[in-house]
């Protein structure tokens, strides 16, 4: 590789200095940093680094996932593949991290710890703690991935504390998973070794996580957002705060990254050190990673911006390579295959209808902005002895095919998705990833989910006779396409559901993969019924 010379107001995050100066790049490492006395008008600073985030929720493959973020300045991403494991169990990981030796980018991947993540739904794959300390001895797997099950932790079941036990054995930090977890339950889960959450989300719940010895990872992602309550956390603990996706789907991916939560974070005021040792050094120290920090002997890993009140990201660096400029991805995409598994056959009408049993149901509700839901008991609306969708009062059937399996569905309802007409299914649905579908009427609702089974995977939208979707080829969750074209196509899907159909979501599709998320409270579905988040155990639909 040819040697480089970089000129700029250089950032140095570890002494807290911007000075002007030349780095000196040879062999995609820093060989010398000269500091001048000339007036420069742009930054040089190491590039961000998304501190958690599933790759597979960007519908992408990482290779694709890295083109787009380096386009805003991101150069590494910590990743867990805890989707596509649930599917393909080790065979997923093990494609997650050989689809990351493609590209410059530094992709970080942990060893899932909660494959499935609970025994109260199926799965595609099992990963027990010999596996998950097979992966863990990989260098290239840098730590435990979200220990979500904390129940397990908290009452001492053995498979789990041996995942956490291995490890620790080799060094490795324990990545957390606590929404809303509080008082003594917390403390026995962070005494565990848990080391982050990135599931809070409150200031009062992050400064009791902190004084357990956890960090935080501020988290903006498509359909968790919760910079706004968790900001102040980087005045009063910025050492031990983090930043992160989580995730995103990919026609936000296109607009920005982890740029535009630094960008938020300078303007409202906080201290430029420490919202850019956030992004950047904090990870590198938490993780052990070896991204480039802009110090002697570093790799190259660092970006160009033009001032610190427009943050445009004029180009990006990794291991002395330019691989975007002006907003522009260089670079290429490259072909893709990996293995799928869908069992399921097609679905009838009759297949989700259900005999009313009682007067009242329990209602799942979202609520926009976040992956926790709420739950309420309304009145069962009836046709002919049956319960249906209730439009009117946004109560709309919510239905979860089991995709390894053929066994009956599982059928719920949910309040404010909002759908005015028609339905949208998917075989993205956390964590285990069967197939979820929400609409007005049980025809269209079939209808979706036999688009997605018949594509063996993808986001579907069916609206007056209109069948549209988004093919997922690889494992049923990310497609082999251009990342930009199916930013694009996903736009065009997202627009339907919203402009034509009438849902008020930010993100409705991200919305409806968590209503399968049983780790988060307190009201979900899984292919194996109603699921009480909060009391850990099945419930009723009727009341």
């Amino acid at each position: 590789m040819s040697s480089l010379d970089v000129s700029g107001n250089i950032v140095d995050l570890r002494k807290k200095r911007i000075y002007p100066g030349t780095l000196r790049i040879e062999n995609g490492h820093i060989t010398a940093i000269r500091e001048d006395n000339n007036h420069y008008n742009s930054y040089v600073l190491p590039g961000f680094i998304d501190a958690h985030v599933h790759v597979e929720s960007s519908l992408l493959v990482p290779t694709e996932f890295a083109r787009l973020a380096v386009a805003h300045g991101t150069v590494a991403a910590v990743s867990d593949p805890h989707e596509i494991a649930n599917v393909l169990g080790m065979e997923g990981v093990n494609f997650m991290v050989e689809e990351g030796r493609k590209t410059p980018f530094h992709f970080y991947f942990g060893a899932s710890s909660c494959v499935p993540a609970t025994t109260f739904e199926t799965a595609g794959a099992v990963l027990k703690s010999a596996d998950v300390e097979k992966l863990l001895r990989n260098p290239e797997i840098k730590y435990l991935s979200e220990m979500m099950n904390f129940p397990g932790v908290i009452n001492g079941d053995p498979e789990v504390l041996a995942k956490i036990t291995v490890a620790k054995k080799q060094g490795k930090p324990v990545d957390g998973h606590a929404p809303a977890l509080r008082g003594e339950a917390l403390r026995k889960y962070a005494a565990a070794g848990i080391s982050t959450d990135h599931e809070t989300i409150s200031l009062e719940e992050g400064l009791e996580k902190i004084s357990l010895g956890m960090k935080i990872i501020i988290r903006e992602g498509s359909a968790a957002k919760n910079f706004a309550a968790l900001s102040d956390l980087l005045r009063t603990n910025p050492e031990l705060c983090m930043f992160c996706s989580d995730d995103k789907h990919p026609d936000e991916f296109v607009i920005s990254h982890i740029n535009n939560i630094v960008k938020r974070a300078v303007r409202e005021g906080y201290d430029l050190m420490d919202v850019l040792r956030s992004a950047s050094l904090n990870p590198v120290r938490h993780y052990g990673l070896d991204a480039g920090l802009l110090q002697l002997n570093d790799p190259a890993d660092f970006i160009v911006v033009d001032n610190w009140r427009d943050f445009n990201v004029l180009e990006t660096f990794i291991g002395g390579r330019k691989v975007a400029a002006g907003g522009i991805s260089l670079l290429s995409s490259s072909p893709v295959s990996a293995g799928n598994l869908f069992v399921a056959d097609f679905v009838s009408a009759d297949d989700i209808r259900v005999k009313k049993a009682a007067d009242n149901i329990n209602v799942i509700v979202i609520n926009d902005g976040q992956v926790l839901t709420g739950r309420v008991t309304a009145q069962a609306k009836e046709e002919r002895g049956f319960v249906v969708s209730d439009a009117e009062h946004d109560i709309l059937k919510l239905v979860v095919v089991n995709r390894y399996q053929n066994v009956p569905p599982a059928v719920g309802f949910v309040r404010n998705c909002g759908l005015k007409k028609g339905a949208i299914a998917s075989s993205v649905a956390h964590d285990s990833h069967n197939v979820i579908a929400v609409g007005v009427a049980d025809d269209d609702i079939t209808a979706a989910l036999n688009l997605v089974i018949k594509s063996k995977g993808g986001l579907a939208a069916v609206c007056e006779g209109e069948e549209n979707i988004l093919p997922l080829p690889i494992a049923g969750l990310m497609s082999d396409d251009d990342g930009y074209a199916v930013a694009a196509k996903y736009q065009r899907l997202d627009c339907l559901v919203k402009s034509e159909m009438g849902s008020p979501l930010h993100a409705p599709f991200m919305a409806l993969s968590f209503l399968a998320l049983l780790v988060i409270p307190s009201l979900k579905l899984s292919d194996k019924g109603l699921f009480d988040g909060e009391k850990f155990a099945f419930t009723q639909l009727f009341v």
